[in-house]
C-alpha cells in the first residue's frame, strides 16, 4: 500500500526522485489504519494557479487515483521539524472480538477474532484497569531482533476498556455480540496489543487469572502466556499530536 500511495504522489508533484513517506506507526500484516499519519517531503508549491489550496488538490488528486484502496482524509502544512512518528503524544487502538460458540459461522475473519463464549468482561475490564499506567510490557511483547533481552519496555497506558456491543449490523450470521477493546497508549511495542487481547481473552474464559497479569508486568516472563491475538481484529485508530502540529487524526474519545 506505501508503494501505491508514493507512486501516486510521485505523479501528483510531478517528482523523479524516490519520496520517503514516514508514517506514525508500523503494522503488522493484516492489521487495519483508519488513523494512520505519514509525512512526506514535497516541492513548494505543488501545484500552479490558484484553484484552491494545495492541500485540498492534493487530497482530491490522490483519493482518485487511489480508488479507495487508500482513503486520504487531510493534508496539512507542517513544519520542518514535524515527524510524523515522533512528534505523535499517543496512539489508540481497537480491537474486535466476536463471541460466538459457532467460530466458522462469521463472516469477521478478516476484521475480528471469534472466540466461543460466553467471555466474562467484568473479569477482561479488570485486567484492562491493571494495565494502565507505566509499566514494563516485556511479558506482552516480542522484543526486536538484536535488541539486549533485559532491557525494560516501558510504556504508558493512558485509557484501556472493553465494551459489549449488540450486532446491529449484522456482521455475524447468527447476530453474536462483539466485544471492543479500545487502548490508548504513548507508544506500543510490537505486538503489545495483540499479545495483550490474547491475555484477556483468556481472562475472560476463566483460564487465566487477573494475578497472573499483575505478576508479569511485575516480573516480565512470556514463558506460558497465550500466543497473539490474530492481526485482523486490530485497527489503528487516532494518532495524537499537538494542536499546532495538526491535533488527533482518526478516532478521538
Amino acid at each position: 500500500m506505501v508503494g501505491a500511495l508514493r507512486d501516486a504522489m510521485s505523479r501528483t508533484a510531478r517528482v523523479t526522485y524516490p519520496l520517503e513517506i514516514v508514517g506514525a506507526g508500523r503494522t503488522d500484516a493484516g492489521v487495519h489504519a483508519f488513523g494512520q499519519v505519514i509525512h512526506v517531503d514535497l516541492p513548494d508549491p505543488v501545484y500552479e494557479g490558484d484553484r484552491g489550496s494545495d492541500a485540498e488538490r492534493l487530497v482530491r488528486s490522490l483519493n482518485h487515483q487511489l480508488a479507495g484502496r487508500i482513503v486520504i482524509t487531510r493534508a496539512t502544512p507542517v513544519s520542518d521539524d514535524f515527524h510524523a512518528r515522533f512528534s505523535a503524544t499517543w496512539r489508540s487502538y481497537r480491537y474486535l472480538v466476536v463471541e460466538s460458540p459457532h467460530p466458522a459461522l462469521t463472516l469477521t475473519s478478516l476484521s475480528a477474532w471469534t472466540v466461543p463464549g460466553p467471555l466474562d468482561l467484568d473479569a477482561m475490564n479488570a485486567a484492562a484497569d491493571v494495565i494502565l499506567g507505566n509499566h514494563d510490557f516485556r511479558s506482552f511483547c516480542r522484543r526486536p531482533a538484536g535488541a539486549p533481552g533485559g532491557e525494560p519496555l516501558r510504556r504508558t497506558v493512558l485509557a484501556a476498556a472493553w465494551r459489549r456491543l449488540d450486532d446491529e449490523w449484522g456482521i455475524t450470521i447468527d447476530q453474536s455480540p462483539v466485544l471492543r477493546f479500545d487502548i490508548r497508549a504513548n507508544a506500543f511495542c510490537h505486538q503489545m496489543v495483540r499479545s495483550l487481547t490474547s491475555a484477556m481473552v483468556a481472562v475472560g474464559r476463566g483460564k487465566l487469572d487477573v494475578r497472573e497479569v499483575v505478576d508479569r508486568l511485575e516480573n516480565p516472563d512470556r514463558t506460558g502466556l497465550p500466543s497473539p491475538a490474530p492481526a485482523g481484529g486490530l485497527s489503528l485508530i487516532g494518532v495524537g499530536y499537538p494542536e499546532l502540529a495538526g491535533g488527533a487524526s482518526g478516532f478521538v474519545s
